[in-house]
């Protein structure tokens, strides 16, 4: 099947070149490091006696954040170095700064275009021991390059969400591609590790380590910080905040709606967009309305205002700590598929949902039995849920309390994963 995937990957790469290169233009900062996604891997340090090399594929910033505990467990132990790869420019930044500029990493680069000349070429250049893909990638070249050279694949934190499993069944034997060469899956639920097993994953390949990002480290955000990013945003010093987490195009409109029924009782509205590049089509949204709103991109704020737009990277998990009230997005009609409620959940924050959790089915099932969160059927709910729960401070504080009685019973997957990774790489050895 893989001379099939080789002979249709360029002429499917011509023809969804124009799409991918609008997003590309729109998001920004591709320029930097181009060639990398041809294989140009720039040069590495000499290898390091009695050390491994680890290849740690991480889509863009949320699959990076989950990593971390892995990256820094590696770092402490010293007996693996990390080339990181990932695919977005986002993500780039973010890993340069958290773990390139640190020494977490040994290396930082695009990944590779799954096309027989490009993988080729930066396996041979970065030569790693095990390679590891997080969440859902997969990617055919990739595990064929590895099985060439005798290097064990694993997927950490690996999920098969209700999309993903559906385009995957009308593969058909194609499916195989993506799974069949895979060494191990610790898989990121019950549910997941099922679905591995559906299309021909054997039993003895898969082990339900848990998922990762139960065990990212949330930064610590203290009184000053927190003090800091009210003013900053124009929060002002006391006033409760209903946040919009990683919103999608049509929530920023129905969180507007949700916070007008809280208006007059002081509430301020914070919204975090999960694309950055959307703010003027979000400023659209808010000039209409007449509210004071602020963007951060444009500095601190002058003063207090209605509204504030964090249309910045990497900051959702800090900002967290500023919502009494957070609604998750990617989950209102009609998107599906849902962003993580996790942090949220960690920060003891009262989480909100609508009815599309594709993702992240199972954590938010717990979190609704668990008295944890609310989900809302749609955005006329969700005004509805954000002015009952506003009223009730005493019911948010019971919230808050089981969602961190949640996220502290559901970890170890870090501890669980590293110890699998481990094995591997002793018996590889």
């Amino acid at each position: 099947m893989l001379w099939l995937y080789r002979l249709l990957f360029l002429p499917l790469t011509v023809l969804a070149a124009p799409y991918y290169g609008w997003r590309m233009l729109r998001r920004g900062g591709y320029g930097a490091g181009f060639g990398q996604r041809f294989g140009a891997v720039e040069p590495l340090p000499a290898r390091s006696k009695g050390v491994r090399r680890v290849w740690v594929q991480a889509v863009s910033v949320g699959e990076l954040l989950a990593v971390a505990p892995l990256l820094e467990g590696w770092r402490r132990e010293g007996k693996v170095e990390v080339y990181l790869t990932t695919t977005t420019s986002t993500g780039y930044a973010l890993a340069k700064e958290r773990y390139l500029a640190k020494g977490v990493v040994l290396g930082l680069g695009y990944f590779p275009l799954d096309f027989w000349p490009c993988s080729a070429r930066a396996w041979r250049q970065i030569q790693p021991d095990l390679a590891v893909l997080t969440e859902g990638e997969r990617w055919p070249e990739h595990l064929h390059q590895a099985a060439a050279q005798g290097v064990p694949v694993v997927a950490v934190n690996a999920r098969l969400s209700d999309r993903s499993f559906r385009r995957m069944r009308r593969l058909g034997p194609l499916a195989r591609l993506l799974v069949g060469g895979l060494t191990r899956v610790l898989a990121a639920s019950e549910a997941d590790a099922a679905r591995f097993a559906a299309f021909g994953v054997m039993a003895e390949r898969i082990e339900v380590t848990g998922n990762l990002k139960l065990d990212v480290a949330l930064p610590t955000v203290d009184a000053e910080t927190r003090a800091r990013f009210r003013r900053e945003l124009g929060l002002g010093p006391h006033a409760p905040v209903l946040l919009g987490a990683s919103t999608w195009p049509g929530e920023e409109a129905a969180m507007l709606e949700a916070w007008k029924a809280v208006r007059a009782a002081g509430w301020k509205l914070l919204l975090v967009p999960r694309h950055a590049e959307r703010r003027a089509e979000v400023e659209s949204a808010l000039a209409g309305s007449g509210v004071a709103y602020h963007f951060r991109s444009r500095g601190a704020a002058a003063g207090e205002v209605d509204v504030a737009v964090a249309d910045t990277t990497g900051e959702l998990q800090t900002l967290l700590a500023l919502g009494d009230l957070v609604f998750v997005g990617k989950t209102l009609p009609p998107h599906t598929e849902g962003q993580t409620p996790v942090e949220a959940a960690a920060r003891g924050r009262v989480v909100i949902f609508g009815p599309g959790t594709a993702n992240f089915l199972g954590i938010a099932a717990e979190l609704e039995r668990g008295g944890a969160a609310r989900r809302v059927a749609d955005a006329t709910e969700l005004a509805r849920a954000v002015g009952e729960l506003a009223a009730d401070g005493t019911r948010r504080q019971r919230m808050g309390a089981a969602a961190l009685a949640w996220h502290a019973g559901n970890r170890g997957a870090a501890a669980r994963t590293l110890a699998a990774l481990e094995k591997i790489l002793t018996d590889d050895n």
